[in-house]
């Protein structure tokens, strides 16, 4: 190993994991640090609301590498480490225990902190959030044949777990103060897809509702409504989103908005740091705007990409969001960028109560697609968006229409 200072990577999650991993795969043999605040090792989300709380998926199928991956690649991980202060004129991290670590280049992949509500009650025993694999272990113990579950919030997360627990015999309500589960994401129409598929498994929903406190003494036992309704509660599981952790990058004097801001290499306005994962803020050279996404894909790729970077190679990070989720038998999966008042159509092929995929377009070009258990039209779905081309919202809607045609010149 050189006598360099290392390259330091803050934050041991997938896109900090993947970070180190393309270091060594590029050739880098500098000294490399990973600092992660929990004590766990690094690990994908992904499970944490799907496969550990359904009890289809192990502990230990979690974790980006086997423990002895890092040993065995000098990628020096430090867990249970939690940094406190960055300083960029002397480039050096320092972390709680009063350690202060120089760094060559460092990458940000703190990702992002569930989301609170500032109610009464909300530190009672029983009120749980779904971030960390400790949390995943706490929720899934809870999760009982019976157990009275209220889950706050209708989006990804929250419907997920509501899937589970209805599969492991639990009563579950779930409080939205929107007018329908995912309803910014999708709209009406497909919003009301996922409403039907959670009423048809037994699902109560209290929509356009907003909780006042959690009751209890010791334990939460109910919820109460800002109409009056008391909700009955063994447990209580609040999923109203998350927010990047910019906490470290404020203190530093890095530009944030909406998380840290980086161009399309991932490097911030300071040339010896880079983003990457639910932090980064980026510069999307197709989509031609900002984009901060959330889910795994992009924690995936953005690492490696950020890393590349890191060692001056090129890059041009333009990867299409993508995600997806399991709940009961629906299966989707969503590529594109379509945010609300971005389209002016949503163009559907096959049944909306079965197999089907739906094109979020604007003036005839396609922006988004989603897929609901139909596979292998994740790739033609991206070609679609990147071509930037106008199509025929009839050829589109036919199943019977190849999407590849569509890709042909003079096809749309």
């Amino acid at each position: 190993m050189t006598e360099q200072a290392p390259i330091v990577i803050v934050g041991a999650g997938l896109a900090g994991a993947r970070a180190a991993q393309t270091l060594r795969e590029e050739g880098y043999d500098g000294d490399v640090v990973l600092l992660g605040e929990e004590a766990e090792r690094p690990y994908e989300r992904p499970a944490l609301s799907k496969g550990l709380l359904l009890g289809t998926a192990g502990r230990d199928s979690v974790h980006v590498h086997d423990a002895g991956w890092y040993p065995e690649h000098h990628v020096d991980l430090r867990t249970g480490t939690r940094v406190t202060g960055l300083d960029r004129e002397s480039r050096t991290v320092e972390t709680a225990d009063g350690q202060r670590l120089r760094y060559a280049s460092l990458l940000l992949a703190t990702g992002a902190r569930a989301r609170t509500l500032a109610v009464p009650g909300a530190d009672l025993d029983g009120v749980l959030r779904l971030r960390t694999l400790a949390d995943s272990d706490r929720l899934g113990a809870a999760l009982v044949d019976g157990a009275q579950v209220v889950i706050v919030g209708a989006g990804w997360i929250g419907l997920e777990v509501a899937a589970a627990a209805r599969a492991r015999g639990a009563a579950v309500t779930v409080v939205e103060v929107g007018e329908l589960p995912l309803h910014r994401v999708l709209g009406d129409r497909l919003a009301t897809v996922f409403a039907d598929l959670h009423r048809d498994h037994g699902v109560t929903f209290r929509f356009r509702a907003q909780v006042r406190q959690f009751e209890g003494t010791g334990r939460v036992s109910a919820v109460r409504l800002a109409d009056g309704t008391a909700l009955p509660a063994d447990l209580v599981v609040v999923a109203v989103g998350v927010r990047p952790a910019t906490d470290l990058a404020e203190q530093a004097g890095l530009a944030v908005d909406d998380g840290v801001l980086v161009d399309d290499t991932l490097r911030t306005g300071d040339p010896h740091i880079w983003a990457a994962g639910d932090l980064a803020n980026a510069h999307h050279p197709l989509l031609g705007t900002r984009v901060r996404v959330e889910h795994w894909a992009n924690a995936l790729h953005s690492g490696p990409a950020a890393a590349r970077g890191m060692l001056g190679r090129p890059v041009s990070y333009d990867r299409l969001p993508y995600f997806y989720t399991d709940q009961y038998e629906l299966g989707m999966e969503y590529t594109g960028h379509a945010p609300p008042g971005s389209y002016d159509r949503v163009v559907v092929r096959g049944d909306l109560g079965g197999e089907f995929v739906a094109f979020w377009t604007a003036r005839g070009r396609v922006l988004a697609g989603m897929n609901v258990n139909v596979w292998d039209v994740t790739d033609p779905i991206k070609e679609l968006i990147r071509s930037r081309r106008p199509v025929d919202p009839d050829r589109l809607a036919d199943p019977a229409v190849a999407l590849d045609s569509l890709l042909t010149p003079g096809a749309g």
